[in-house]
């Protein structure tokens, strides 16, 4: 660190403690540096005859909105730190210290594989109880004149974050596009955003490490951002936080609970939803970018697997009624992308999914994942359905596993199959994709096609470890 930077961190340091000292009249007997992540500000920790937080905030424009909602919400009762003092000149103030546990750290200690344990689903029903109070804020009389930096997410603000997403990540990752198709599509995605109800307040950052944990109680900090919006877009900041891993059943059960709590109309609520969650994921790869890609801090660039992955789940079960061909091109394209789903060694695991079908009713087309996979014809093996003994039994049962056991072709062919589809399993975790599927057909989808399924599944089970998904699709119609 340079003479000027010491001097500077020093002369920091020393105002700081003069606001404590005119706020507690006393000096602090700790001060401590706490880490800011990708933010300008500088943040530390005073203890002594109270703990505060001290913050030094470079733009006094994003100081004053901090400090003016932090003491509106107060003053509505809602959880969020009290502030000691301030020096605007300086360009400091002090707040109520609420701890060092954040929704994320308690998601990293106690998510597995996106299942949530009890106290972490209940933490964030918690959450989500408390968000529609900061939302309708603007509609109780919220003074918004010191939001910064606009007053609304307008269209100006979505045009900033699509453009964001443009220079900072595409460019830069880099994912080719027509830049011409691409800013066509950008204006009628900012129409269809604009048409959702705006008169709420938009929290803007309303992502788990923004919430702090004291007592088992969420309280709420960095809405700074915050300016008048559409409600859906803190949800997906919440649902989508990208290293918080949320499984997608987890994700739907949250909306529906907060769609529940808000007393929304869900129809009218999920017309605009899916877009909202693709413009807040563009938003945040375009701030990996500029902190990852630009700004050479690759720690950033961890989460960038985690928002692939989420995108490859919005294109496969979601819809925006708006034609966007350009911009979803784009997502394709970031998705099938080796070099952005293996930043930071990041593991997202691969989900096999293993399905067993009659040809008479059609192929199973692939809804999950890359829209390959294999597709195996078990119709020139051996048919226990031939026998009436076996014919009101299915491909799980004894009678039926022992009669395929001890037909060599059977062994033959599901060797080929394991040497075929063990081969894909090995690349597919290598290049770090989450979804294969492999689907057996046979005449009636019920003996040689269920077997099949069932070694394959117990196979890749024992072999590699990866998550099994088994449908049977005839006899789940029974």
């Amino acid at each position: 660190m340079s003479d000027s930077n010491t001097s500077s961190a020093f002369e920091l340091e020393q105002a700081l403690r003069r606001l404590y000292r005119k706020a507690f009249g006393k000096e602090p007997e700790e001060f401590h540096a706490l880490r800011a992540d990708g933010s300008a500000r500088k943040i530390f920790r005073l203890c002594g005859i109270k703990n505060a937080v001290g913050i030094y905030g470079p733009d006094p424009l994003e100081n004053r909105a901090f400090l003016e909602f932090s003491m509106y919400f107060k003053k509505q009762g809602l959880p969020v730190p009290e502030i000691y003092a301030e020096d605007t000149e300086a360009g400091i103030y002090l707040e109520e210290d609420l701890g060092d546990i954040t929704l994320f750290s308690l998601i990293d200690k106690e998510n597995k594989d996106g299942i949530l344990s009890a106290n972490l689903s209940k933490t964030y029903k918690k959450v989500l109880d408390i968000l529609p109070r900061f939302q309708e804020q603007v509609k109780a009389g919220m003074d918004l004149a010191h939001c910064y930096p606009r007053a609304s997410f307008d269209r100006q603000s979505i045009m900033w974050d699509l453009n964001y997403f443009k220079y900072y990540f595409l460019k830069l990752a880099p994912i080719p596009f027509n830049e011409q198709k691409l800013e066509d599509d950008f204006v009628r995605f900012a129409d269809f955003l604009m048409e959702a109800p705006q008169d709420f307040f938009l929290y803007r950052d309303f992502q788990s490490r923004n919430i702090m944990l004291r007592n088992g109680e969420p309280w709420f900090i960095d809405y700074q951002g915050g300016r008048r919006g559409a409600r859906h877009y803190d949800l997906a900041s919440l649902l989508y936080d990208a290293k918080a891993n949320l499984s997608p059943e987890t994700r739907n059960e949250l909306r529906d609970y907060y769609i529940n709590a808000a007393g929304l109309d869900r129809k009218a609520f999920l017309h605009h939803y899916p877009a909202f969650v693709y413009v807040r994921i563009m938003q945040a790869m375009g701030a990996y970018g500029l902190r990852g890609f630009y700004e050479r801090k690759p720690h950033f660039l961890k989460s960038v697997p985690f928002a692939v992955r989420n995108i490859e789940w919005l294109l496969n079960n979601t819809e925006i009624p708006e034609h966007l061909p350009e911009l979803m091109a784009c997502f394709r394209r970031i998705t099938m992308s080796v070099r952005l789903r293996q930043f930071g060694n990041t593991k997202l695991g691969l989900t096999v999914r293993i399905g067993s079908f009659s040809y008479k009713n059609g192929i199973p087309l692939d809804d999950h994942g890359h829209g390959g996979g294999f597709v195996f014809d078990c119709r020139a093996l051996p048919n226990p359905g031939r026998y009436p003994q076996y014919a009101k039994k299915d491909g799980r049962d004894k009678p039926v596993i022992e009669f395929l056991d001890k037909e060599e072709s059977m062994a033959s062919y599901l060797s080929s199959v394991y040497s075929l589809v063990d081969a894909s399993v090995k690349n597919y975790l290598e290049r770090n994709f989450t979804s294969l599927m492999v689907q057996f057909g046979c005449t009636g989808g019920q003996h040689r096609s269920v077997y099949c399924a069932e070694c394959l599944a117990a196979h890749l089970k024992q072999k590699f470890g990866v998550k099994i998904e088994l449908n049977h699709r005839e006899l789940s119609k029974k």
